[in-house]
């Protein structure tokens, strides 16, 4: 890289690490056109501002559940979508993505099925928002000293690196026999803000995101946590 090229990036990535710390991150909303976003509120037990919006039954025992439907994930047309910039072609890239990944990480805890019944629960998923890495900058932020700096400091906070992707969610989980509504609720996911690895190419950092939702929903359904997820 030339030493006027070098000057140019640093200096851009100073400039765009500022201006992406000091702006506040978009939050998930409750999309008008999901069909829970009535019965969602605010999530008094969010502490890692990820999912601010739920629903939850009460008193739903998921022991008493051992199979899965995960229907295919749906990408979102509504006015208040979150894609900014993010290309057709990407989001059905995500949307699969995410499906693969969510049913890989329910199968270690159920059986997937196709079939509606007893003991059988029904996962729908929305795919809202997504953003993307910048383009080497992204990368750059995370080993440059001034954007490293900012960084440590999003790390420390559990807030979003600079210049990095995230993808944003729905979750609505039903009684397949009964099509009761056990659990909604939408959230923003995101590596973590030194996760260089994340970074690697557009879509690294949402599908990073979507492997960190997947465990989020295993740790719901949780048997210590059947009760009354939070």
């Amino acid at each position: 890289m030339s030493l006027n090229l070098l000057g140019f990036s640093r200096s851009a990535l100073i400039a765009l690490t500022a201006i992406s710390a000091g702006c506040a991150s978009t939050d998930p909303v409750a999309y008008q056109g999901i069909a829970s976003s009535k019965q969602l509120s605010v999530n008094t037990q969010n502490k890692d501002g990820k999912v601010p919006l739920l629903y939850s039954g009460g008193g739903v025992n998921f022991r008493a559940y051992s199979a899965v439907i995960v229907d295919p994930v749906e990408v979102y047309r509504g006015l208040d979508q979150q894609f900014g910039s993010t290309s057709d072609k990407n989001r059905i890239v995500l949307a699969s993505y995410m499906k693969d990944t969510f049913e890989k990480r329910l199968k270690s805890k159920y059986t997937l099925t196709s079939i509606p019944g007893p003991a059988t629960l029904r996962l729908r998923l929305t795919l809202t928002g997504a953003k993307a890495n910048a383009p080497v900058l992204s990368t750059a932020a995370k080993l440059m000293p001034v954007g490293l700096a900012v960084n440590s400091v999003q790390a420390a906070r559990g807030k979003e690196g600079t210049l990095s992707g995230s993808v944003s969610y729905s979750v609505e989980l039903y009684d397949s026999a009964t099509n009761k509504l056990l659990l909604a609720y939408v959230s923003k996911q995101y590596p973590g803000a030194l996760d260089v690895g994340a970074s690697l190419g557009p879509l690294g950092a949402s599908k990073v995101g979507i492997q960190k939702g997947a465990d989020d929903l295993i740790g719901r359904l949780q048997p210590t946590m059947a009760t009354s997820p939070q």
